[in-house]
């Protein structure tokens, strides 16, 4: 496969994560939770991380929540959770990071939205005040600007001058301009101010998918500072997943983006930690990075009547997902393997030959018998009841054998096409 040429942006430090400078694209979430509640916070945070959150974002909107900050980092540290901590500031945050210093010190990276900094006179001051602090502590800063929360001052300014132009642009197009100069414009204030360019991410946050590919390709163009993507407001369910998707996996295509996060909403009751598996599954499916074993599964037919290899299809990429985090302790590599479910003999053995390890399960009409792949070659035929079972003995077999700690593994085989 080959590999997607990555922008050049400066590398970011944030606790022991690299963003950009080549560093692989980072998974970032964030909880909501009332960060008050210190225990719901931490269980929310440490789930979090343990479904691969490289990054988590709290909102700290309160005195209370800035004094749980602290609380928090440290009921973490102690689960053995060390996950950097980004606080999300709105209106409040120059009075928080000034009155509550653990609070400032216990973050790992400060998220700053320019078009609730203040209004007026207050603005500079207060985003001044916000920045003293992250040069106070060390700490890098992400200017977050969003459209839904842009500076009114700047939007209307733009659009006046939009307007006595010979050839007035479209509303959308100033709308576009005003969140990159925001941005932009913050980033130079906050440098004036002595932050360095390797301690500013940048993010312009929009919720339609053509705005975000037109912003962030100019952002990409005008500048190097490390860029944060995400489709804000992206929505629930399969619309919120295929918006994000569509965006970012073009923007990701063309080497944009160093840290992303998947804003979904989630159903009454849903777990949060749906966003960071499906943003760890756009990376790996792109190639960009590879989080668990994937498993590929034919999407069924007349031929595949029954719902045998659909359930074990389901069941063993859940399984994989839930021993991923033992087994990226114990065996270096694994979360390359490839394994295929497969309904029937049309592309059923084709399949499982292309991957480390794949079982054909039969069709309609078929023998009732189920053959297993292994790195290419059929190693045995399973049959009767616990072919599920048996299965994935099989495959924490192949994970034994071949992903401890000094093994030769085979590489990949190269599918071969036969010239006509």
């Amino acid at each position: 496969m080959q590999p997607v040429q990555r922008r050049q942006s400066r590398q970011v430090r944030v606790g022991g994560i690299a963003l950009g400078g080549g560093a692989p694209v980072v998974v970032q979430s964030m909880t909501n939770t009332d960060t008050v509640d210190v225990e719901a916070t931490v269980r929310q945070v440490a789930d979090l991380a343990r479904a691969g959150s490289e990054l988590v974002r709290i909102t700290v909107n309160s005195p209370e929540a800035a004094a749980a900050v602290a609380p928090i980092r440290e009921r973490l540290d102690a689960l053995g959770c060390g996950v950097p901590l980004v606080g999300d500031f709105h209106y409040n945050g120059h009075k928080l990071l000034t009155r509550y210093p653990d609070c400032a010190q216990a973050l790992a990276k400060y998220r700053i939205n320019p078009g609730n900094v203040g209004r007026g006179a207050k603005r500079d001051d207060q985003f001044a005040t916000m920045i003293e602090a992250a040069l106070r502590w060390a700490k890098p800063v992400r200017i977050g600007v969003n459209w839904g929360s842009l500076d009114p001052e700047l939007l209307a300014q733009m659009m006046d001058d939009n307007a006595r132009r010979p050839q007035p642009l479209e509303a959308d197009e100033v709308m576009r301009e005003a969140l990159i100069a925001s941005a932009l414009g913050s980033a130079e204030q906050a440098r004036k101010l002595g932050l360095a360019a390797e301690r500013i991410v940048i993010s312009c946050k929009v919720s339609g998918v053509q705005d975000l590919i037109r912003v962030y390709r100019e952002l990409a163009r005008r500048c190097d500072y490390a860029l944060h993507l995400g489709l804000t407001e992206a929505g629930m369910g399969s619309k919120g997943i295929v918006a994000s998707a569509a965006s970012m996996g073009v923007l990701l295509q063309e080497g944009i983006g160093d840290t992303i996060r998947i804003s979904l909403t989630p159903e009454p009751g849903g777990d949060r930690t749906r966003e960071v598996v499906v943003a760890q599954e756009l990376l790996q499916t792109m190639g960009l990075r590879s989080f668990t074993p994937m498993v590929a599964a034919c999407p069924g037919c007349g031929r595949t009547t029954s719902t045998t290899f659909q359930s074990l299809a389901e069941s063993i990429q859940g399984w994989l997902r839930d021993s991923m985090p033992e087994w990226k302790q114990r065996y270096p590599g694994v979360e390359d393997m490839k394994v295929a479910v497969m309904g029937c003999v049309v592309n059923g053995p084709g399949e499982s030959k292309h991957a480390d390890i794949g079982i054909s399960l039969p069709g309609s009409g078929e023998l009732p018998v189920a053959p297993v792949y292994v790195d290419g070659e059929k190693t045995v035929t399973l049959k009767g009841e616990r072919i599920a079972e048996e299965f994935q003995a099989l495959v924490q077999d192949y994970v034994e054998r071949n992903f401890i700690p000094g093994a030769a593994r085979k590489r990949p085989r190269q599918i071969r096409i036969k010239a006509a």
